[in-house]
């Protein structure tokens, strides 16, 4: 039985960008199915159906993709051009990865897991609110967070965009390990811009320190500060 799919899924899978930027597409007029304009949610038959782009044959093959995880140091920014002196993560990669779009960017005061990937399908899983992939932080404050703090923001507070809530654990000193004082895990299923700085913040607290670990199934290990790993 011929698999069916919907057209900006395949597109997604098979050019490398997103599912939104497919719908782009199709909305311009730019796609094509078997020599007629395709429209919005139309589902389709990849083995045989003739979908091209701009003219150009879309593969019927699936692409084979490209992830590679970074440790994004701090004073890096996830974007392709650089502000000012602030130079952009694209600096820490070769050549060959220099094409590959950022899944779920970090701010130039953070540092921690970075995905980069051509997969436009996996970048909207991880990035889109509907999705709630888990991603965890370890964020270090100016001062010890208070019981009722924790209880609130765990209960959700209030910013400009919505309400933020998240789930606090107290990060435990290790023998023989130096640590930040006031340092917690941080776990969230959105990822909004600045969020958790904005949410402490919103109660009188500076986050000093702000490192992302983990992002869905993708998890930071042994990867050293400013390297990467090709997965």
């Amino acid at each position: 039985m011929t698999e069916l799919v919907r057209l900006n899924k395949h597109l997604a899978h098979t050019l490398g960008m997103s599912r939104r930027t497919a719908d782009i597409c199709i909305e311009e007029g730019r796609v094509h199915i078997n020599g007629k304009p395709a429209r919005l949610g139309t589902v389709v038959q990849p083995d045989r159906d003739d979908i091209r782009v701009d003219t150009e044959d879309v593969t019927k093959s699936p692409k084979r993709y490209t992830y590679v995880l970074l440790n994004k140091p701090v004073g890096y920014i996830c974007s392709r051009r650089q502000q000012g002196e602030t130079p952009t993560v694209y600096a820490l990669l070769p050549k060959q990865y220099q094409s590959l779009k950022v899944a779920g960017r970090l701010d130039k005061d953070s540092c921690g897991l970075v995905l980069l990937t051509d997969d436009g399908d996996t970048i909207f899983k991880l990035t889109h609110p509907k999705f709630g992939k888990k991603k965890v932080y370890i964020v270090s404050l100016n001062k010890t967070l208070t019981p009722d703090h924790k209880k609130q923001i765990e209960q959700g507070v209030l910013l400009d965009d919505g309400s933020s809530q998240f789930t606090i654990h107290k990060v435990q000193a290790q023998d023989n390990v130096r640590q930040r004082p006031n340092t917690y895990q941080v776990i969230m299923h959105e990822g909004r811009n600045r969020q958790i700085r904005r949410t402490f913040g919103e109660l009188r607290y500076m986050v000093t320190h702000l490192e992302r670990t983990k992002m869905g199934p993708y998890e930071l290990t042994d990867i050293k500060d400013g390297k990467y790993l090709q997965l």
